[in-house]
């Protein structure tokens, strides 16, 4: 019977703060401030990430950053291999993004699918002038031509693989570790 065994823990608590608090700095220095920046979380983890790189923001800068929720369910080509019944959490985004600088932030890069069909969302939502991509985690194996314009940590791993990334938020816990199958003896 195979089972999933942790392999090894990639980032530790003070290693998320460290990337969260390097992805603020970098969101502010490549959109010279926040004025018209918004964040917005892909559900589930995104949403932590963006609420906490928003606050770093805010501490930087003095400035509150408004911070969305997305949920991509509906959005998702893979919609029919998920489940009967996928579990859909809601999208929350009280304020307008067109004209503005969205920032579209998950916990991990890996083929690209998620963040086609957030960016098809978005696009449904109305007209930004730019939509970049914040990840704690890029961990490769691209499908489609889409990178992150910030991102905590690349962790190269094979396909059969698996990262988690918990948060406080969701898991109790804040670490990130790669796991890979493996045998009961």
């Amino acid at each position: 019977m195979d089972t999933m065994q942790e392999k090894a823990q990639i980032m530790d608590e003070p290693d998320i703060r460290r990337a969260i608090s390097r992805i603020a700095h970098e969101i502010i220095e490549k959109n010279k401030g926040t004025d018209n920046v918004r964040l917005i979380g892909i559900q589930r983890r995104g949403v932590p990430l963006a609420r906490r790189i928003a606050r770093k923001i805010e501490e930087v800068e003095g400035t509150p950053v408004p911070v969305g929720i997305l949920d991509i369910t509906f959005y998702r080509d893979d919609l029919s291999l998920l489940a009967e019944h996928p579990v859909v959490n809601a999208t929350e985004i009280g304020f307008s993004i067109t004209d503005k600088i969205i920032v579209l932030v998950d916990d991990v890069l890996y083929t690209g699918r998620t963040v086609r069909a957030a960016i098809e969302a978005i696009m449904d939502l109305g007209r930004p002038r730019m939509i970049q991509l914040a990840t704690l985690i890029d961990r490769g194996h691209r499908e489609l031509p889409i990178r992150a314009d910030y991102v905590g940590k690349n962790v190269p791993t094979s396909r059969n693989e698996l990262v988690n990334v918990m948060l406080e938020e969701i898991d109790g816990i804040n670490k990130v570790t790669i796991t890979q199958p493996g045998k009961d003896t």
